[in-house]
C-alpha cells in the first residue's frame, strides 16, 4: 500500500510521541518533508517504495531540524510510524536506528542508503 501523508499526520505523530515538545520552530521543514516523500521519480530508473518514502521523511527531518530539540528522535519515530502505517513494520537491531540517524546527520548516508537499510529491517 502506498501511503502519502500530510502535515497533519506529522503533527499528530509528534503530539503522540513527544507531548512535552510540541513547539515547531520551522514548519517549512515539515512541509518540505511531506512534499519530498510524495515525489514519484526521485532519480531516473528508481521506483520509490514505502522504505524510500520513510527515508525521505527521516533524512529531511533529521538534517533540517524543524523542532527546537530532539529532531533525531522525532525523525526516527516518524520513519517507524510511516512504515507501520504503510503496513510494513520494521524491526531494527538494537542501536541500528540511532546509528543510521547519525550517519544521515553527518552525511555518511543518503536517502537511498537509508531506504535500503529500512528495507532490510522489514518484518
Amino acid at each position: 500500500m502506498e501511503l502519502l501523508i500530510d502535515l497533519a499526520w506529522l503533527l499528530e505523530r509528534q503530539a503522540l510521541v513527544m507531548p512535552q515538545h510540541l513547539d515547531v520552530s520551522d514548519y517549512s521543514v515539515l512541509a518540505a518533508a511531506v512534499q519530498r516523500h510524495r515525489v514519484n521519480t526521485p532519480r531516473i530508473g528508481y521506483e520509490p517504495d514505502n522504505a524510500w518514502r520513510a527515508a525521505a521523511l527521516l533524512v529531511t527531518i533529521a538534517r533540517e531540524e524543524p523542532l527546537p530539540a530532539r529532531n533525531s528522535f522525532y525523525a526516527a519515530l516518524i520513519a517507524i510510524g510511516y512504515m507501520a502505517d504503510a503496513g510494513e513494520g520494521i524491526d531494527p537491531p538494537y542501536g541500528a536506528l540511532p546509528d543510521l540517524v547519525t550517519k544521515i546527520r553527518t552525511y555518511k548516508a543518503d536517502v537511498y542508503s537509508a531506504a535500503e537499510q529500512l528495507r532490510s529491517w522489514r518484518v
